[in-house]
């Protein structure tokens, strides 16, 4: 177990497409280029490959199908899969929110507003928390060992991979003169993990099956070839354990005989074994605990094909590349490809391997589309995948930056599906959020602050340092319009309309105003896990009105109005979020020339060093700040990230300064921290990201960032080729959405724009930005162009039609 909590270390630290492979690189002597000579190799360059089994958890590869995930080490003679379902969660339904906390409230105030700081953080450490004040964690199933005991000769010509445009784990080897391949891959289409072991010599595969876990559990045979591991989730907190769960592994042998006992599943002789592995959880809901495990377990078990492995195969990569294989991405190639993976993320900051940044890319697709599927729960700060009973973070929603990281790429990756689970746990946290916002501020509508878990803890939890920041559930609602503007999809808006308007109700109850400059600000709060003051010893962050909160409820109330419009409702309640909207501080610079951080100014908090970038939200994601329309606050924004140290601190946090520097135009920058990022210290062998610890938001920041090089859409432009590193001087992608509803392919030269194809999904006008003027024609020839600007190419589409666009000569 971990010994590690989340409160210890708060304490202590303050392009392919479906089965389409981009193939092909250079000869080994040649310099970087755009990939795609037919006459080079034929090597899949969007695979990850290793040759040598994995010694560690980070060397594992990862395989998941949204709710059911492994770990995958390729053994030859032992093989383990590291086993996670994503309601295993310690603990039960419970409700955090402590009904004494609204009688805190008004005192807290009362100290914020008379500036002290450090009784009022204390007070609200005392009496404004959740309780318990930690939340629960995420946990593990268990482990499937798998030891064949023929295998003791000697090992030749091994190698171990996944291969991204399959989502299928591929292990290699040859032992006495008998070439062995496993095939390994997680399911959606029929919800189970799925191993297959073949031999090129009959009767060659033997090995026996037992199970391994940390939680407390036991074994027995479910029927004469399926093993079943049974236990219930671990206490934490002193809340008792209430997830029970099975899991169970049924071998099909082609040949040779299958047998299982109360800890061993058997199998001898065989000349090929189909492993399939089922789990259930009793999880119904976040209140409900009551389902039948066993019952969710066998019904996926029994619906499988195991007779027809190659249907299995077949359903799975459809179901995946319908996905994967909507974008394909060539930033050029080099002889780098031919290393293995590990070696390639130790090489990065050499340069000249263009072609690991597409893998990374695609990488960050994969663990989303495997990690956040319905039916399962949304990405967490591990994505599916924990080795630990005590992960650190308890692996949970981190809602003031690490959960929402997980999800930039959903919209411009062209992953709009993966939203859904987030969705969904938004709905259930505006529930809690509800009782929370009633009992703990003594408000309408609803609020999480800056964790929640499986059981939607939304009050102020860890100390109130951490804890005591009210707009999580305001972020969190903000994607409802996200979605719509990448997609147009109307139908998904008007369901979760009323979590979004629940959000703005919660605001528009509790801001105040600030008696020294008369704006309306949240309070209590805190620009999230940095301090402005040292109080007799201790670290304090409470305060009213940071830069961040503004940020955000400016744009949740601009986003509200605008879903009011397009919905037809409540247009009075509209009219007021756009008044609150209009008295909210504005953006300031402070005495440094920073973007000031928090309402007040505060001279030594200006330059704290930290890996958090909070009051630089309005950068990104928003785009509040932009170099063309707030020149001075983008240049405050940049002398914000000199300000803060350096930025090699967290891989999550080199993510999103990656991200804000895109959208400062900076590419020299984001090429700088993408190899700060894609280095061992951030970068797992596996391609994991490394807080360090093992956090998967850096994977997902890492891929948004590499998108806003490309493309970018906000301000109501489609801007193309806005900041491509130097280091991509040509290359092409297909298939990157675009806010508006577009879906565009381009492709570039010598740093230029050659031609892109931008498909209308909703027939909306489209505000094009390119560095060159260009020519654009639609299905029916040479298209109307207005050109209001320097750069700018204005003009109607229709829905489903597709236009070209091309430089001028």
């Amino acid at each position: 177990m971990n010994p590690i909590t989340r409160r210890d270390l708060l304490r202590t630290t303050g392009l392919t497409a479906g089965a389409i492979a981009l193939t092909g690189h250079a000869p080994a002597n040649a310099e970087a280029t755009p990939s795609g000579d037919p006459d080079a190799p034929e090597t899949n360059p969007m695979q990850l490959w290793y040759t040598a089994p994995a010694a560690e958890w980070l060397e594992a590869l990862a395989v998941g199908n949204g709710r059911v995930g492994a770990m995958v080490f390729g053994g030859v003679a032992a093989e383990t899969l590291m086993l996670n379902e994503d309601t295993v969660w310690a603990g039960g339904p419970h409700d955090y929110a402590d009904p004494r906390g609204s009688e805190a409230l008004p005192e807290i105030r009362r100290l914020i507003d008379e500036e002290k700081w450090g009784e009022a953080q204390k007070l609200a450490d005392e009496r404004f928390m959740g309780r318990p004040t930690e939340q629960m964690q995420y946990q593990p199933v268990g482990d499937l060992h798998l030891d064949f005991p023929d295998l003791t000769g000697e090992i030749t010509e091994y190698r171990r991979s996944l291969d991204l445009t399959t989502a299928i784990t591929t292990t290699t080897f040859v032992v006495d003169g008998v070439r062995h391949t496993r095939e390994i891959f997680s399911s959606h289409a029929h919800q189970v993990l799925v191993a297959r072991f073949t031999a090129d010599a009959p009767g060659a595969i033997s090995f026996d099956g037992r199970y391994e876990s940390l939680q407390e559990t036991s074994t027995h045979a479910h029927d004469a070839r399926t093993l079943a591991l049974e236990g219930r989730s671990g206490e934490a907190e002193g809340l008792e354990g209430k997830v029970r769960f099975v899991s169970l592994a049924r071998a099909v042998a082609e040949g040779g005989s299958v047998t299982c006992g109360a800890t061993r599943l058997r199998v001898r002789g065989a000349d090929a074994v189909t492993l399939v592995v089922s789990i259930g959880t009793s999880h119904r809901n976040y209140l409900d605990v009551s389902g039948d495990h066993f019952a969710k377990a066998v019904e996926p078990l029994e619906q499988t094909p195991v007779q027809g492995y190659g249907l299995l195969r077949r359903a799975h990569v459809r179901d995946y590349q319908e996905m994967f294989g909507r974008v394909d991405i060539d930033l050029g190639t080099s002889p780098s490809v031919d290393l293995p993976t590990n070696e390639r993320v130790i090489a990065f900051r050499d340069g000249q391997d263009p072609q690991l940044a597409a893998l990374y890319y695609q990488f960050g697709r994969y663990l989303l589309i495997s990690s956040s599927r319905s039916p399962g729960q949304p990405a967490n700060l591990q994505g599916l995948w924990n080795d630990k009973m005590l992960p650190p973070w308890q692996s949970k929603y981190t809602l003031n930056i690490n959960c929402e990281m997980n999800y930039w790429p959903a919209g411009p990756a062209n992953l709009a599906e993966c939203w859904q689970p987030l969705f969904a746990m938004i709905e259930e946290l505006a529930e809690s959020g509800a009782r929370t916002a009633k009992k703990m501020w003594g408000a309408k509508g609803w609020v999480a602050h800056h964790n929640t878990d499986l059981w939607r803890g939304s009050a102020p939890v860890d100390f109130a340092y951490y804890g005591v920041w009210p707009t999580g559930g305001a972020w969190l609602s903000l994607l409802f319009w996200e979605h719509y503007e990448y997609t147009g999809d109307l139908d998904t808006l008007r369901e979760y309309f009323p979590v979004l308007r629940g959000a703005v109700e919660f605001f528009l109850d509790t801001l105040v105003q600030d008696e020294a400059t008369g704006y309306l600000v949240t309070n209590p709060s805190h620009s999230p896990e940095i301090k402005h003051h040292e109080i007799d010893g201790e670290s304090v962050s409470i305060c009213a009105g940071p830069t961040m909160d503004m940020q955000i409820l400016r744009d949740l109330f601009t986003a509200f109005d605008k879903a009011c419009s397009v919905l037809g409702q409540d247009r009075v309640m509209a009219a007021q979020a756009i008044a609150a909207r209009d008295q909210l501080p504005p953006n300031q610079i402070g005495h440094l020339g920073q973007l000031q951080e928090w309402l007040i100014d505060w001279e030594e908090a200006a330059t704290e060093i930290s890996r958090h970038v909070s009051h630089l939200w309005g950068v990104f994601p928003s785009d509040q700040i932009t170099p063309r329309r707030t020149p001075e606050l983008a240049a405050a924004a940049d002398r914000s990230l000199e300000l803060r140290g350096p930025a090699v601190t967290a891989g999550w946090s080199l993510a999103w300064k990656m991200n804000i520097r895109a959208r400062l135009l900076q590419a020299d920058g984001v090429y700088t921290h993408l190899t700060q990022l894609l280095s061992s210290g951030r970068t797992a062998p596996n391609l994991f990201d490394l807080h360090p610890p093992f956090q998967i938001d850096g994977n997902f920041g890492g891929t948004s960032a590499i998108n806003e090089t490309i493309m970018q859409s906000h301000s109501g432009e489609v801007w193309l080729l806005p900041c491509v590193p130097d280091a991509w001087p040509a290359g092409k992608v297909r298939g990157l959405r675009a806010r508006g509803a577009f879906e565009l392919s381009i492709t570039w030269t010598e740093g230029r724009l050659r031609t892109a194809r931008i498909q209308s999904l909703a027939g909306n006008t489209i505000r094009l930005r390119t560095d060159l003027p260009v020519r654009v024609s639609g299905p029916g020839g040479p298209v109307d162009v207005e050109r209001p600007g320097d750069g700018l190419a204005v003009f109607e589409t229709r829905r489903g039609a597709t236009y070209v666009v091309e430089p001028l000569t």
